[in-house]
């Protein structure tokens, strides 16, 4: 039992699920530290208070849903143009183009046609 458990955790896929797991904490913590301490102050600098948790709609508190939204689309914006972007030109530069296909094989008609050719040829020579 020991041994099959073993087994699993060191499966490849499992040990490459663990360390992408740790590395996207880590890395979430800079994209969030990115948004909050340098865009969010940026906008706000911009527009005035970028804290939305004190505004209500009547009884409703919808400032923190508000706080959680923009900050969703700060946190997505900066990962697509901070990650996906250059991961794709990345990707695209390292791909190696298809080779061409190869030349279609001469039909029966075109191997006489060119079975002629060189029958004239060579009897041209001959003359």
């Amino acid at each position: 039992m020991l041994k099959g458990f073993r087994d699993f955790l060191f499966r490849g896929n499992v040990v490459d699920l663990a360390v992408a797991v740790v590395i996207g904490g880590a890395f979430g913590a800079i994209v969030t530290s990115l948004v909050q301490d340098v865009i969010t102050p940026l906008i706000g600098a911009i527009i005035g208070q970028p804290d939305f948790s004190t505004l209500t709609l009547g009884p409703i508190l919808i400032g923190n849903f508000l706080n959680a939204v923009v900050s969703f689309v700060f946190i997505a914006t900066a990962i697509y143009f901070i990650v996906v972007v250059p991961m794709n030109r990345i990707t695209t530069a390292m791909k190696k183009p298809a080779p061409p296909p190869p030349a279609p094989e001469p039909t029966k008609e075109e191997q006489l046609l060119a079975e002629i050719r060189d029958l004239l040829k060579a009897q041209n020579s001959k003359s």
